[in-house]
């Protein structure tokens, strides 16, 4: 009996820890499954913003929460990031709100509120950083320029004109990789920030890129500035006549079917010329001046002034011969006096004085260079064949090229048309797609797939076994108790396939006696340990 409360208390035992094991292996299930299901959940960020303030990064934070957009902080570079579905809901919500400041920090920064007593010096500091600000973004509006920030160096005024210094500025491009600014472009950019900043003169802004190179030439001569703007002027007319001439062959030769070139050699000389010239063919009489002298020997009026001396003569008489008083040297003498007359007469001639000045930029002659294709045509087969142009087609091609720039021998234009194959280009590839594995949905559907199938392992292929196992043990015991202590030794002398042990069962049956039943019983007991133990359990079960 000893023996048989001792088997008992250990299998009772052994019993305890299977449950216990049982109901921490289900335990540890169940929370592996939970774990995979969030996981699953969990989506995949990506970056917001980079490289904050750690102001910056709070305001930004506590916008999320209040937007109620799960994000996550990197904690090695302190990016906010969020998930990949929600960046640009993230980033209007942000920009709506003027978040980060940093990216937005210009004339808004004077709206902030001032602490009391903020000094002249400070205030003048903050509309200066202001300034800067607002120049950096708005150079930064232009297409090839990622980023820039400026430097206003803007001295003390002084009410001493010797003692005024002039302002200066320095601005810095970072440009998108592969992008360069043209001399237009970096002149455009000196000129907004000189006409930004009073007293700032052109020749005082200096530009650099982020590599360190100086793209502004502030100690560029008038000449040099002159001569670039001569070049542009050149190029464009050299593309006017390009464009006519490909707009007049295209119709004929096919887009891809000719190449033209045009070298316009332009005099950019100024003249003036001033010119005088009179017309001897319509004089006219500007002035003239006429003097007559007479002299006479007859009686003259003489005597005291007065009524008595301009009496006329008792003995007047009168000549009754009028002699010719119109004589070659222009006097006239008379038997007592003598007359001459002179007239000066100035005469001026049409005279007519232009001043021209040339236009600078005229045209000076032209040299044309237009290489065609040769032509395609459809044999039987279906198949492109390439035909030269004839000699006669060439000529008319020419003939529509001259007119075209409006050729002139005098002025020694020159055209030369050429008939040759073009290299067929191989085909672009079109650009690789992105593949689907690399695309952020797949991998929040691939991880909730991967916990989906996870959840179903552990409820069909670990838990539903181990229940239905011991369901199915449980059910045996019940049946074993129920047949008696007999019938739970015959119950259980199966061996380990579930087949009969017809030895044991046999020896059991052929005991006549009870005391001779429980010698077999010892003897099976040190026999097959094991067997006794299953016999025991199905005893204390029934008790």
């Amino acid at each position: 009996m000893a023996e048989t409360v001792a088997i008992n208390s250990d299998i009772k035992r052994a019993l305890f820890i299977r449950q216990i094991m049982f109901l921490f292996a289900v335990a540890a299930s169940v929370a592996i499954g939970v774990y995979v299901v969030l996981w699953s959940q969990q989506p995949n960020y990506s970056l917001l913003y980079g490289s904050l303030s750690d102001q910056d990064a709070s305001q930004v934070i506590e916008s999320l929460q209040k937007a109620n957009i799960a994000y996550k902080v990197d904690q090695n570079s302190g990016a906010v990031m969020v998930a990949s579905a929600k960046v640009h809901e993230a980033r209007m919500k942000l920009a709506e709100e003027g978040l980060p400041r940093s990216a937005n920090s210009g004339f808004s920064i004077l709206n902030e509120e001032q602490k009391l007593g903020t000094s002249q010096f400070m205030e003048k500091a903050r509309y200066q950083h202001a300034l800067e600000n607002e120049l950096a973004l708005s150079i930064a509006k232009v297409s090839a320029v990622k980023a820039a920030r400026v430097h206003l160096a803007v001295p003390k005024e002084s009410v001493f004109l010797r003692n005024r210094k002039a302002a200066s500025a320095s601005v810095l491009l970072d440009l998108y990789p592969g992008h360069r600014l043209e001399a237009g472009q970096v002149a455009a950019i000196a000129n907004l920030v000189a006409a930004s900043v009073p007293s700032l003169q052109l020749s005082n802004v200096s530009i650099i890129d982020q590599h360190g190179n100086l793209m502004s030439q502030n100690h560029s001569s008038a000449d040099l500035a002159l001569s670039t703007s001569q070049f542009q002027y050149a190029t464009q007319v050299e593309n006017s006549y390009i464009e006519r001439i490909e707009n007049i062959l295209i119709p004929l030769l096919g887009p891809d079917g000719v190449k033209a070139q045009v070298t316009a050699e332009i005099d950019f000389t100024r003249t003036e010329r001033t010119q005088e010239s009179f017309n001897p063919d319509m004089p006219a009489l500007r002035s003239e001046q006429v003097e007559e002298d007479r002299s006479s020997s007859g009686n003259i009026a003489g005597g005291v002034p007065g009524a008595l001396s301009n009496q006329p003569a008792i003995d007047g008489t009168a000549p009754e011969v009028i002699g010719d008083s119109d004589s070659g040297d222009g006097k006239t003498s008379s038997g007592s006096g003598s007359s001459q007359s002179r007239a000066t007469r100035n005469y001026e001639l049409d005279k007519t004085i232009s001043h021209t000045r040339l236009a600078m930029g005229s045209l000076v002659k032209l040299s044309v260079a237009v290489v065609i294709d040769y032509k395609k045509s459809l044999n039987s087969k279906g198949e492109v064949n390439r035909v030269e142009h004839t000699p006669e087609e060439i000529e008319q091609i020419t003939n529509l090229v001259k007119e075209a720039i409006g050729f002139n021998i005098i002025r020694g234009d020159r055209v030369n048309v050429m008939n040759s194959p073009f290299n067929i280009p191989d085909a672009v590839e079109p650009l690789p797609e992105l593949p689907i594995w690399q695309q952020a949905w797949v991998w929040d559907i691939a991880k909730q797939a991967v916990g989906a199938l996870f959840v179903l392992f552990l409820v069909f292929g670990v838990l539903r076994p181990s229940i239905k196992n011991m369901m199915n043990k449980e059910i045996t015991l019940h049946q074993t108790a129920l047949a008696g202590p007999t019938g739970a030794v015959a119950g259980q002398l199966t061996n380990e396939s579930g087949e009969p042990q017809p030895q044991e069962i046999k020896a059991l049956e052929a005991a006549p006696e009870y005391d001779k039943s429980i010698s077999n019983v010892k003897e099976m007991v040190n026999t097959d340990p094991k067997l006794a133990a299953q016999v025991v359990r199905n005893w204390v079960g029934e008790e």
